[in-house]
């Protein structure tokens, strides 16, 4: 097969990009497409991603001028001023089982970031680890939760025949539960409860901005020493959160204080991708009244993000605020959980999960290579 790579350089092309999933794994049961519209604006200018992100939509065509890959090459300068490196990534991959369409993608991003300076490429990162990465490499068999990417398992192997190599694994944990919170977990908490003066409240949407500069001060602190961490820009997390905001269940949205100080945050979101599969990527003019009355029948929810400061780390905090959603999830219809995404390494985290009753159910592959 002749390829031919070149850049996306109209909204015509941009919405090949977009759309081109939706061919690709027409047949596969679980993928859930993105909404059309929400793609769009995140890939938009108004995304504050790009005020410091370099970044290049590629596209693949054979020889008959069929589209048949995609990809980004981008350079985040906050990671590599961060971390000290010069590190490129790439983004966003699909195409079809060739490895020879693969390959053409893949020279491209290396060629660009090569030229562009950088001595290694890692990904899949849409576009940081604030996002989806990863490709699934366990768990094909069951849906995607919201906000979590679903992949071909032939993306592995073509990765691996081109050079890359493993460079962390990020696992999905599942808990199916009877709507009882283990009696370790309750006495747990109230000896953290008698050890630290902290308040659980749920985020309010009366004072939701308010509530969201809380979080966000907690954010950067509680998650700064985690792998592949980028300090969120206040622009970047109000924009993820005005995009969050209709689907926010604000009793699964959890802050901790200590008096006036937020030292904690939660945030478990309705697994709407059971909405979403509906909708097939469309709110018009159908999809807008699937999604409006089925988001109130989801009995799953995905654990997005928890995090202490530094300060109260191991004081029960988190501990304590898993055991609010619990029982607010529980109270709100919600059956399974999803936990997603936790690093390989991270075995307190893991511990703790199995012992509540979790267990590993997906895992997730990040690649690198030098260059």
């Amino acid at each position: 097969m002749g390829v031919r790579v070149s850049q996306a350089a109209s909204p015509a092309d941009m919405k090949q990009f977009i759309k081109l999933p939706w061919r690709l794994y027409a047949d596969d049961p679980h993928y859930v497409r993105r909404l059309y519209a929400e793609r769009r604006d995140f890939f938009g200018p108004q995304n504050p991603v790009f005020r410091f992100t370099r970044v290049r939509y590629l596209l693949a065509r054979d020889e008959a001028g069929r589209l048949c890959g995609r990809v980004t090459a981008h350079i985040n300068d906050r990671h590599n001023e961060f971390h000290d490196e010069r590190t490129g990534f790439f983004g966003f991959f699909e195409c079809v089982k060739d490895l020879q369409v693969a390959a053409a993608l893949m020279d491209e991003v290396e060629a660009w970031l090569t030229a562009e300076g950088m001595d290694s490429v890692r990904g899949p990162f849409n576009f940081s680890t604030n996002h989806e990465l990863g490709f699934l490499c366990e768990g094909f068999d069951t849906p995607p939760t919201v906000m979590m990417p679903h992949t071909r398992p032939c993306y592995l192997g073509m990765m691996e025949a081109l050079g890359y190599r493993k460079a962390k694994d990020l696992v999905a944990y599942q808990y199916d539960h009877d709507g009882k919170v283990p009696a370790y977990i309750e006495r747990f908490c109230r000896m953290a409860a008698d050890r630290n003066p902290v308040v659980i409240r749920t985020v309010e949407r009366r004072r939701f901005e308010e509530d969201v500069a809380r979080a966000f001060s907690v954010y950067n602190r509680a998650w700064s020493q985690n792998w592949g961490f980028v300090p969120m820009t206040e622009a970047q997390f109000r924009f993820t959160a005005r995009h969050l905001r209709p689907i926010v269940d604000t009793e699964m949205a959890l802050l901790a204080e200590i008096g006036d100080e937020p030292v904690g945050f939660f945030l478990g979101l309705p697994d709407l991708n059971v909405v979403f599969k509906k909708m097939k990527g469309r709110l018009w003019p159908f999809g807008i009244f699937r999604f409006l009355i089925g988001r109130r029948r989801i009995p799953r929810v995905r654990v997005l993000t928890m995090g202490v400061v530094r300060e109260y780390r191991r004081s029960g905090i988190d501990v304590m605020m898993s055991h609010r959603a619990f029982q607010n999830g529980t109270r709100r219809g919600y059956r399974w959980g999803e936990f997603s995404w936790i690093l390989e390494d991270n075995h307190l985290l893991r511990r703790a999960l199995e012992r509540m009753g979790a267990e590993p159910y997906k895992t997730y592959r990040v690649y690198e290579k030098s260059l």
